[in-house]
């Protein structure tokens, strides 16, 4: 299940990586491998500093941590 996780995490850098910002629904249903899945990854490049959460207006966005 690990490696199934970092795959989609890896698939959510891309999106984020060519996209920018995006809405927090539209990146876990942009996902194939589906929801549960999409939300563990996102969990885990939270955790690792990669990714920011943030909440504007209604809507929760999530985009790429800035390179320094």
């Amino acid at each position: 299940m690990i490696i199934e996780i970092g795959i989609v995490a890896g698939e959510i850098w891309q999106l984020l990586d060519q996209k920018g910002r995006q809405e927090f629904t539209e990146v876990t249903n942009s996902i194939p491998a589906g929801k549960d899945l999409a939300l563990m990854a996102l969990g885990w490049l939270c955790r690792e500093g990669h990714v920011v959460l943030k909440k504007i207006g209604g809507c929760s966005y999530v985009q790429l941590r800035d390179r320094l």
